[in-house]
């Protein structure tokens, strides 16, 4: 039931990184682009305007969370008062730690596009060895459980936020930072607006989907938890990626530098495909164990274990999706892989009904493999035409 009410209330925390992904989308190409340019002030300009837009977005969070929060998770159908409750706990506690995890991720794309991977990675490591080790003593010495987590996990946020704001303080003190201009911002919002509508319609479809799941029971909705938090071993990993190579391809297109174009994205494809066949491995081969890692339960596992697997055929796609994905925004076009997603990942709805009369909750899971491999596939073959017609150059 614990797993159940943190991956109930996980859909709609989605949803508030889905919408802060505007402002880390739109601010890291005017990042990028200002540094490419070698343009100070248009670079100090939309730093300025990427925070407001954070703290704006923040509070909004923060209201919609506490204020509705119940009427939120109404939408799942959960039918099990206790795991609604703790749910609502969870999902109280941490829309304060996304107003800071907002801009943490805002930072580590800033640090990102200064070439400065190495200091956001030991600010972002600090933060999960604090959540790890604060997690079982919340959790089980001052017996809060899951409201502990989400107390960890606040704490992690907030000592990250502050080692951000000291690291870039010479950043943030210049003088135009505060040149904030609407035209800078709504500049922002209109680059980040189509990955921003891609994620927020994802996770809409992963509620929908959530319904479906529900229906088979708590364990089928801890079952898909426990199999999307382990697959986040391949995801985050390829995001991590993603967000450098939007950060080194938008810098070079900013510099008309279009071979290094090229050579970055081929490399980064090689690292994150290679990376994608290990993790593959790893969920297929040891799916069972992975997933008796978080239960014991033996329909949780069952149907963990039958998710990893099926899910597992497709991390290769992803990888080639989210990398070309990065170089999309790189260069400025972040509205092509906003359509790819929009449309396949919808497709995911449709499969699963068309599926689960013939193959069970099984259905659901091939309904998201299957919409990864397609999206993977046509990400890469219509940048390669893209880039090809626009600067007559093989990728």
């Amino acid at each position: 039931e614990a797993i159940a009410a943190v991956g109930s209330a996980s859909f709609f925390l989605n949803v508030g990184y889905a919408i802060q992904a505007m402002v880390v989308v739109g601010g890291g190409i005017k990042l990028a682009h200002a540094i490419g340019r070698k343009d100070e002030q248009e670079l100090s300009a939309s730093i300025g305007s990427s925070l407001l837009l954070n703290t704006l977005l923040g509070l909004l969070t923060i209201i919609v969370f506490i204020f509705f929060g119940n009427s939120i998770l109404n939408i799942l159908d959960l039918n099990n008062t206790d795991v609604q409750q703790v749910a609502y706990q969870y999902l109280v506690i941490s829309a304060i730690m996304l107003f800071f995890s907002y801009f943490n991720t805002f930072f580590i794309r800033m640090f990102s596009s200064f070439g400065n991977n190495k200091q956001s990675f030991y600010i972002s490591a600090l933060g999960i060895v604090i959540n790890i080790v604060l997690d079982p003593i919340f959790i089980y010495s001052l017996n809060w459980g899951v409201a502990g987590a989400a107390i960890a996990t606040l704490v992690a946020q907030i000592t990250m936020f502050c080692l951000f704001v000291y690291r870039a303080k010479e950043v943030l003190w210049n003088s135009h930072i505060r040149k904030i201009s609407m035209q800078n911002g709504w500049e922002i919002i209109r680059l980040g607006l189509p990955m921003t509508t891609q994620r927020v319609l994802f996770t809409a479809i992963n509620i929908v989907l959530a319904k479906i799941i529900a229906s088979f029971g708590t364990d089928a909705i801890a079952a898909q938890k426990i199999g999307f938090q382990i697959e986040s071993i391949t995801f985050i990993v390829l995001a991590g990626l993603n967000g450098a190579v939007s950060s080194f391809i938008g810098q070079n297109f900013g510099a008309a530098q279009t071979k290094r174009i090229s050579k970055g994205y081929r490399a980064s494809m090689l690292v994150g495909i290679g990376y994608a066949i290990v993790t593959s491995f790893l969920l297929i081969v040891c799916s069972e164990y992975l997933a008796q890692l978080f239960t014991r339960d033996p329909e949780t596992v069952a149907m963990a274990s039958s998710y990893l697997v099926i899910i597992g055929l497709s991390q290769i796609f992803m990888a080639m999706e989210m990398i070309s994905n990065g170089v999309f925004s790189g260069i400025g076009l972040p509205k092509i892989p906003s359509i790819i997603s929009i449309i396949f990942t919808s497709l995911r709805i449709p499969l699963a009904l068309l599926f689960i009369p013939i193959m069970g909750l099984d259905g659901v899971w091939w309904s998201i493999a299957i919409s990864s491999c397609i999206k993977g596939v046509l990400s890469l073959v219509i940048f390669q035409k893209i880039f090809r017609r626009r600067y007559k150059y093989g990728v």
